[in-house]
C-alpha cells in the first residue's frame, strides 16, 4: 500500500544546506521507486534564521515542524558567534529550543563501520573491524538546560548539571528495548563516584533494568568508557548516557568510522523524529562542494526506518551507500593514499552515485 508522509527539510547553516540537498534527493528517489508520497517543505533555523528574523527558531518554523511526520536536519552554527562568547542570541539556542518544544529527549547515534573504510580511521583496522555501537544520549537535561550564570562581578561562572528521575526512565526504556533487539548488552555511562546527578542516573537505570532481565547491564564511569572506546570498541553494544557525556563520547566514537561525515543520528521522543548528520556546520569548507553527504543520506535511511517503519527502503539506502564505497568512490575526508584522484567525488557527485546504486538495487 502506498504511504504518504510530510517531511520538513531543515538545512540550517554552512554545509547543512549542501548535504541535506543530497539526503532529500535520496528520499525522493525512494518515494519514486517504492511508490510512496513524500510531501516536502523547507524551514529555517540557526544563523540563517537569525539573519532573516532575529530569532534562531522562528515561530513559523516551529509550526511547520509540529505538522511534520519527520524532519531531515543539516546543522547550525557560524564562526561569528564562536568568536563572540557574549552574544545574547546564538544559532545553537534554536537547536536546544527545538529539542525541548518537540520533546526530542533521545538521541540515537549508530556507530557502524563499513569495511571499505577501515583504513580511514587512525585506529588499527584489527581493533576496529566488526565494531557496531548504538548510543542513546539524553537530550533535554544536564548542564545544557540547568541553571547557569555569573557571580562575583563576573569572575565566577556556573552551569548546573541536573536530572529528574522521569528523564532518565524514559530514555533508559528506549535503550533497553533497543538492546533486546541487538546483542542484549547495555552499558550505562555516568560519573557516580563524584556527581549526585550521576548517582540518581545509576539508581534509576538499575530500577529499569529489572524490567529487562535478559539484558546484561554494565555501569561504567565516563573516563573509563572513553578509554575503552578506543582500546576495544567491539566491547560496546548499546550505550546509554547523559547529555554532556554523550556529546563528548559520540564525537570520540566518530573516529571509529574514520570521519564525522559518515555518521547519522536520530533525535526522537514520542511524536515527530529529527534526523541529522553528527557533524557541524563546517564553515571552513562551506561552498567548496567537498562536504561528505553520506551522513545525511544515512540519516535519511534512519528516518525511513524509525519514523516510517519502512525497513526495506531504509536497508536499500544503506546498501546503496555500501555499494558506492565498495566501488571505490570517496569524498576527500574519507579518501586515503590509495584513492585515485578520479575516484574522489564532490558532494553532489557522491549523492548522485548513491542514487545510481539505489536504482540498480531496486
Amino acid at each position: 500500500m502506498n504511504k504518504s508522509y510530510k517531511i520538513t527539510i531543515l538545512p540550517g547553516d554552512g554545509i547543512g544546506k549542501e548535504v541535506t540537498q543530497e539526503g532529500q534527493k535520496v528520499l525522493q528517489k525512494i518515494a519514486q521507486l517504492y511508490k510512496h508520497e513524500f510531501q516536502f517543505a523547507k524551514a529555517i533555523i540557526g544563523h540563517t534564521a537569525i539573519e532573516q528574523t532575529g530569532n534562531p527558531l522562528p515561530e513559523e518554523t516551529l509550526k511547520q515542524l509540529k505538522k511534520s511526520d519527520a524532519i531531515l536536519f543539516g546543522a547550525v552554527g557560524h564562526p561569528k558567534y564562536d568568536n563572540d562568547p557574549n552574544a545574547k542570541v546564538r544559532p545553537e539556542q534554536g537547536l536546544l529550543k527545538m529539542r525541548k518544544e518537540l520533546g526530542l529527549y533521545a538521541n540515537l547515534r549508530p556507530i557502524k563501520l563499513f569495511d571499505e573504510l577501515l583504513g580511514a580511521s587512525s585506529i588499527k583496522p584489527e581493533v576496529l573491524k566488526g565494531s557496531d555501537i548504538l548510543f542513546f544520549r539524553e537530550l533535554t537535561g544536564d548542564v545544557y538546560f540547568g541553571e547557569r550564570g555569573r557571580r562575583d562581578e563576573g569572575a565566577t561562572a556556573f552551569d548546573t548539571m541536573i536530572y529528574s528521575r522521569y528523564e532518565v526512565e524514559r530514555i533508559a526504556r528506549k535503550a533497553f528495548v533497543a538492546a533486546q533487539g541487538r546483542r542484549k548488552k547495555l552499558m550505562s555511562v555516568d560519573k557516580a563516584n563524584v556527581l549526585e546527578s550521576s548517582r540518581l542516573w545509576r539508581e534509576t537505570v538499575q530500577e529499569i533494568a529489572k524490567e529487562f532481565p535478559e539484558v546484561e547491564v554494565e555501569h561504567t564511569f565516563v573516563d573509563s568508557a572513553a578509554m575503552l572506546l578506543i582500546k576495544n570498541p567491539r566491547h560496546f553494544d548499546v550505550v546509554l548516557t547523559g547529555n554532556l557525556f554523550g556529546d563528548i563520547l559520540t564525537d570520540e566514537a566518530s573516529q571509529i568510522a574514520g570521519s564525522m561525515g559518515m555518521l547519522a543520528s536520530a533525535s526522537v521522543g514520542d511524536t515527530v523524529g529529527l534526523y541529522e548528520p553528527i557533524h557541524g556546520s563546517a564553515h571552513d569548507i562551506t561552498g567548496k562542494g567537498i562536504a561528505n553527504p553520506l551522513a545525511s543520506i544515512l540519516s535519511a535511511a534512519l528516518l525511513l526506518d524509525i519514523s516510517f517503519n519502512l525497513k526495506k527502503e531504509s536497508q536499500s539506502v544503506i546498501q546503496a551507500v555500501e555499494r558506492t564505497l565498495q566501488a571505490g568512490f570517496r569524498t576527500v575526508d574519507i579518501a586515503d593514499s590509495k584513492t585515485s584522484q578520479a575516484m574522489i567525488l564532490n558532494t553532489e557527485a557522491m549523492g548522485n552515485k548513491v542514487l545510481e546504486y539505489l536504482a540498480i538495487i531496486n
